[in-house]
């Protein structure tokens, strides 16, 4: 599926990693008790943000890496029935490495 967004300057379109549905005594959890996930793959990048002088500054993130990001950073879009966050690249707090 080709991805019909691209982001401009420092942001990036990322795709959230829902939590767990179930806790770890076996509770069910419903959709209102579920935490904002805090994690997602990156689907998008843009290009980078430029310094005062006009200098392009590239981004330090790329398309598929797995981060973490503040709670509630970034706008929520739906694409073709999929929610997606657009984030700015400080909002990204950390590279999730395997």
């Amino acid at each position: 599926m080709a991805l019909k967004l691209r982001p401009l300057a420092d942001r990036v379109v990322v795709e959230p990693m829902e939590g767990e549905e179930v806790t770890a005594g076996g509770i069910l959890l419903p959709e209102t008790a579920k935490e904002k996930p805090q994690q997602g793959k990156i689907l998008a990048v843009g290009q980078g943000r430029r310094d005062e002088d006009g200098n392009l500054i590239p981004m330090e993130v790329k398309v598929d890496d797995k981060v973490l990001y503040a709670k509630y950073a970034g706008t929520e879009v739906k694409v073709d029935g999929k929610k997606l966050l657009i984030l700015k690249e400080s909002d990204i707090l950390a590279v999730i490495t395997d």
